[in-house]
């Protein structure tokens, strides 16, 4: 899971509407943390955040699909964000936000 870092700090400077939010180097990509909570992961110069039942159809609207661990060749619960999006700030931290959510609600299943 490779990653430039000017992908990395645009990402970064996208989601500055988002709010305060940890990255944490994992299996040669970045993993995005609020409050302990993975939400969202960068590799392959993908941004990517975590989906569930509710959220899927948005992503597949922009005909975007799950992100796809090069190890299994397996889909993750984590869905690429489409360009429109990423390049929204706002949009962005609505989506966001809906991912952290998911995440918070994975978390307690577990």
């Amino acid at each position: 899971m490779a990653y430039t870092q000017d992908f990395f700090n645009f990402v970064n400077e996208q989601l500055s509407e988002f709010g305060v939010f940890d990255t944490r180097k994992m299996f040669g990509g970045i993993g995005y943390y609020k409050e302990g909570v993975m939400f969202a992961l960068l590799g392959n110069d993908q941004f990517c955040l975590k989906a569930d039942e509710t959220t899927i159809s948005q992503f597949e609207t922009y005909g975007m699909k799950a992100f796809m661990s090069s190890e299994k060749n397996k889909g993750l619960p984590y869905w690429q964000v489409p360009v429109e999006i990423l390049e929204d700030k706002h949009e962005l931290a609505l989506w966001a936000k809906k991912a952290f959510e998911i995440a918070i609600k994975t978390k307690k299943k577990k």
